[in-house]
C-alpha cells in the first residue's frame, strides 16, 4: 500500500493556545485508520486541519505527494477530502435529495453522474429513499448522519473524514452505521475516523493512534491497541 495521506510534526493552535502539538500520523491507501482519545484530546482539531477547516501552525500535511498545508478546504475537495463533521450539519429546510445534490455540486453539469450517486447513496441506506423530499430537518438524528455521511460521498472521495458519527445515536443505528463505513471502505474509499467509542473505531479500523491532552500517547494495530493493559483500561474499560 501506498501512502494516501500524512500529517508531520503538526501544532494546531487556537489564537495562542495550542491544542495539539508534534502530531504525526498516515493513512495508507485503502485503509481505515482511528484517532482515539477522551473529550478534548485533540481528536476533532486534528480532523478540521487535515480538512482545511484551519490550518497548523507548525508542521505539514502530504496527500498523494501534494503539499496542502495551506490549501482551503474547497481545494481539498477537488483534490479527494470529504469531511463528515462532528454534529450532524444538514440543510434543514432543504429536502434529502436537495441536501444530496449539494453534496455532489462539483457534478452540477452532469445531471446522469449526479443522478446515478443519488441513487447509489438511496440504495446504501434505504430509509433515505423512503424520506427523498422530506427536509432534512424532520429527519431523526439516525437518519441525518446516514444524510451527511451520504452527502460527502456524493463528491466521490479518496479520503473520507468521519468525525463522531456515533455520537448520539441509539445502538442499533451505531451499529448500521460502522456496518457502512466498512462498506465504504471496500470500495476503495479510505477513512480518518474520530471517535469516542474506542470499541466501535478499533473494531472497524486496521490501526490507531490514541491521542491525550494534544499529543500522541501511542499508536498501533487495533489488535495490538485493543490488548494494550493501559488502552483497555483507560479506554475500553470492563466490556
Amino acid at each position: 500500500m501506498s501512502t494516501l495521506i500524512e500529517a508531520i510534526d503538526l501544532e494546531i493552535a487556537y489564537g495562542d493556545v495550542a491544542a495539539c502539538q508534534d502530531i504525526s500520523f498516515k493513512v495508507e491507501e485503502n485503509e481505515i485508520v482511528t484517532l482515539i482519545g477522551s473529550n478534548g484530546a485533540g481528536k476533532s482539531t486534528t480532523m478540521r486541519a487535515i480538512a482545511g477547516a484551519m490550518y497548523p501552525r507548525k508542521g505539514k500535511i502530504i496527500f498523494d505527494g501534494i503539499d496542502i498545508t495551506k490549501m482551503p478546504s474547497f481545494e481539498r475537495n477537488q483534490l479527494g477530502i470529504a469531511l463528515v463533521p462532528e454534529g450532524r450539519h444538514v440543510f434543514p429546510f432543504l429536502t434529502v435529495i436537495e441536501n444530496l445534490e449539494m453534496g455532489g455540486y462539483c457534478h452540477r453539469n452532469n445531471r446522469p453522474k449526479m443522478n446515478s450517486l443519488i441513487e447509489k447513496m438511496v440504495t446504501m441506506f434505504p430509509k433515505l429513499k423512503m424520506r427523498a423530499k422530506q427536509p432534512a430537518g424532520t429527519l431523526s438524528g439516525g437518519e441525518q448522519q446516514m444524510l451527511v455521511i451520504c452527502r460527502a460521498l456524493m463528491s466521490e472521495p479518496r479520503l473520507l473524514c468521519l468525525d463522531e458519527p456515533s455520537l448520539g445515536l441509539a445502538p442499533i443505528i451505531v451499529q448500521d452505521i460502522f456496518k457502512t463505513i466498512r462498506e465504504i471502505n471496500a470500495n476503495n474509499t479510505s477513512v480518518l475516523l474520530v471517535e469516542q467509542n474506542a470499541h466501535y473505531a478499533l473494531s472497524t479500523a486496521s490501526r490507531g493512534y490514541v491521542l491525550q491532552t494534544g499529543r500522541i500517547l501511542t499508536s498501533g494495530s487495533s489488535k495490538d491497541l485493543v490488548n494494550d493493559p493501559q488502552i483497555k483500561e483507560a479506554y475500553l474499560g470492563s466490556v
